[in-house]
């Protein structure tokens, strides 16, 4: 498999995307884009074996990660997630917990550890093999009860956790120019990709006021997936964690760049074209967006919170009690509001409308989706 120190990888990537391109008789979405950029079997940046989740960045000791999960930042974010989780599994009558995307593993150790013989068996729902492996090392000790699958039963029975899933489904992007919109795409010029814009009868689910230019994205993956979620949970509660906002914040006025952000070696930056397969492309979570495809599926929203409520309301201020200086200043990054206490929510879903997640308890905004 190729390293990610070679140029040799985002070159293969270039060859593929040309073709892909070609195939599309010239100009491919974006959305299709950031599939392959991301998910292209062996190439794509979850599917090669660069090494994305940790606390250090690529060159420093112990490094080699582009971005750091809540997970990795503070196992006691899994530990006050066990709360809720034990909560729901008790109330919905289910035993078995299913991940989405479950990363370097650190959030399904956390959570085993933590729950016990109250989870008969977690289920990780993995696309990446590289992933896969890293997964079946971190989890080795409870390889009685974790099993690997690529996609969803029929009728699923449990709970569903997901962070940091959402934000990295692909996206279409809409561009407002001179008032008129278009959706922006992808072409081949000049041995590399470049954006390219057509217009489009698509829109954002809200008007944005205005005369200015105006770019956003519209959530289409991630809405399919709450409705196919929606088709298979039977019984239990879903939990998914992410950045993003409501409906009216995503698509204010001001954010006129959109959300669309590139992660490497701890860093950021605005252009997704550049150095293919070597870094993460996420957007942020439409959060009404989510709900409503969800709700209209038949699976309603029991409540919307920040990451900082939450965990407060799971019990991580009085797990913070017994931990050492350098854990509690690790786990306050999680509630701190320039962290990622404000920016990052939570929503619970469940076809079950009569259980009352704690982790709701207070502070509950689903009022603004």
């Amino acid at each position: 498999m190729t390293t990610a120190e070679t140029p040799s990888l985002t070159s293969a990537l270039h060859k593929l995307l040309a073709r892909a391109i070609a195939q599309a008789g010239g100009w491919l979405p974006f959305d299709r884009f950031m599939a392959l950029a991301l998910y292209a079997p062996g190439l794509g940046y979850y599917a090669n074996d660069l090494r994305k989740f940790g606390t250090m960045p690529h060159g420093l000791k112990g490094g080699g990660s582009d971005f750091v999960t809540a997970p990795e930042l503070s196992p006691l974010f899994g530990r006050a997630l066990a709360v809720q989780v034990g909560q729901a599994l008790d109330a919905t009558g289910t035993r078995e917990i299913w991940e989405f995307g479950a990363g370097s593993g650190a959030l399904a150790l956390q959570l085993l550890d933590a729950l016990g013989d109250a989870a008969t068996s977690y289920t990780i729902v993995e696309l990446s093999a590289v992933l896969r492996e890293r997964q079946q090392a971190a989890l080795a000790a409870h390889a009685g009860k974790v099993r690997w699958v690529s996609e969803l039963p029929a009728a699923l029975h449990g709970v569903v956790v997901g962070n940091e899933v959402l934000d990295a489904m692909p996206v279409k992007l809409l561009m407002r120019t001179r008032g008129v919109w278009h959706e922006r795409g992808v072409v081949w010029h000049d041995d590399r990709p470049v954006f390219a814009d057509t217009p489009t009868a698509l829109r954002p689910p809200l008007d944005v006021p205005g005369p200015h230019d105006y770019l956003t994205e519209i959530h289409p993956q991630a809405e399919a997936f709450m409705r196919t979620l929606a088709d298979r949970l039977k019984t239990g509660a879903a939990f998914l964690i992410d950045y993003g906002f409501a409906e009216s914040e995503y698509y204010h006025p001001q954010r006129h760049m959109g959300t669309l952000m590139c992660h490497r070696g701890h860093q950021a930056d605005g252009d997704p074209l550049s150095d293919v397969g070597h870094k993460d492309i996420t957007a942020h979570v439409n959060f009404t967006g989510v709900a409503l495809a969800a709700q209209e599926a038949g699976l309603p929203t029991l409540g919307y919170t920040t990451q900082a409520r939450f965990l407060m309301n799971c019990g991580l201020v009085g797990l913070l009690e017994s931990a050492s200086a350098a854990e509690r200043a690790l786990a306050l990054k999680l509630m701190a509001e320039h962290e990622m206490g404000e920016l990052f929510k939570v929503i619970a879903l469940s076809p079950q409308a009569d259980f009352e997640p704690l982790g709701f308890a207070q502070g509950d905004r689903s009022h603004t989706l």
